[in-house]
């Protein structure tokens, strides 16, 4: 636990240390991004007020509380997802353009629509998984949707998430295999964390079905994603960095209102699994 908020105190300091310095990063235009930018937030910025009915608890009493906790939020129709996305994922080099999730380049954010080179709204918890397609409520939730290009969501498709596979032409390092997915290093953990906050938020209420993270890949139509030991360990070892931080800052204060824990405490997920 402490190393891993040592960590993400180290990747904050280094991220205002170089805007501070004027650095720039080279053009993002078609390798993977490293963007990072300032965020006001720290993981402990919200223990007395957020999360104050979560701290202290572990465990199903910890799940639950959060559960309260989180589902109080604005939700989004589908078509308002896209501007939100322009928003929570902008290129902090360049305000025209957002950060694709799995290959992290750059693009511009009128590249937005289905076709080959545009980027496309991608359920990081796939909606067939649990059947919510894009219905508000888990369907639009933008704490687990993020820009991708095209053609990788379409490969990425409903797959679990596992480590192994072949080469994803143009996932920026990702690889796929026939039943599961490994993103790219650099949001391995933002990946987990997005689906750690899905299985706390959907609970079986308002319709939805109940997410839930288990063991296996394959799962198919179920409402479920794996592989949780996997998922668990890509939260540790890419621990939140400013980009992250940021989005789910935007995410609470602009749109939803609401905040993923595990970006805020990513110790949560191994005291709740």
């Amino acid at each position: 636990m402490l190393a891993i908020r040592t960590r993400r105190r180290k990747a904050v300091v280094l991220a205002t240390a170089a805007v501070l310095a004027g650095l720039t990063a080279p053009s993002l235009t078609a390798s993977p991004a490293t963007a990072t930018t300032n965020t006001a937030a720290t993981n402990t910025d919200y223990d007395d007020t957020y999360y104050k009915d979560a701290i202290g608890k572990t465990g199903a009493s910890l799940k639950s509380s959060l559960h309260t906790i989180i589902s109080d939020q604005t939700k989004l129709s589908y078509s308002a997802v896209w501007d939100a996305l322009k928003a929570t994922d902008e290129d902090p080099d360049n305000s025209g353009n957002v950060i694709l999730l799995y290959s992290g380049v750059s693009r511009s954010k009128s590249l937005n629509g289905g076709d080959t080179g545009d980027w496309n709204r991608e359920h990081v918890w796939a909606k067939s998984h649990g059947d919510f397609g894009t219905s508000t409520g888990p369907g639009t939730d933008i704490h687990h949707l993020r820009p991708s290009d095209v053609r990788v969501n379409s490969v990425r498709g409903n797959k679990d998430f596992d480590n192994g596979g072949s080469a994803v032409s143009g996932g920026g390092g990702s690889l796929t295999d026939s039943d599961s997915f490994e993103p790219r290093d650099a949001v391995k953990g933002d990946v987990a964390r997005m689906i750690f906050y899905m299985a706390v938020r959907y609970e079986g209420g308002d319709g939805f079905a109940d997410l839930e993270v288990n063991g296996q890949v394959g799962n198919g139509s179920n409402p479920y994603i794996g592989k949780l030991s996997v998922l668990k360990a890509w939260n540790d070892e890419d621990p939140p960095d400013a980009f992250e931080e940021h989005r789910n800052q935007v995410v609470y204060d602009d749109y939803q209102h609401n905040r993923n824990p595990f970006i805020d405490h990513p110790e949560w997920v191994e005291s709740i699994w």
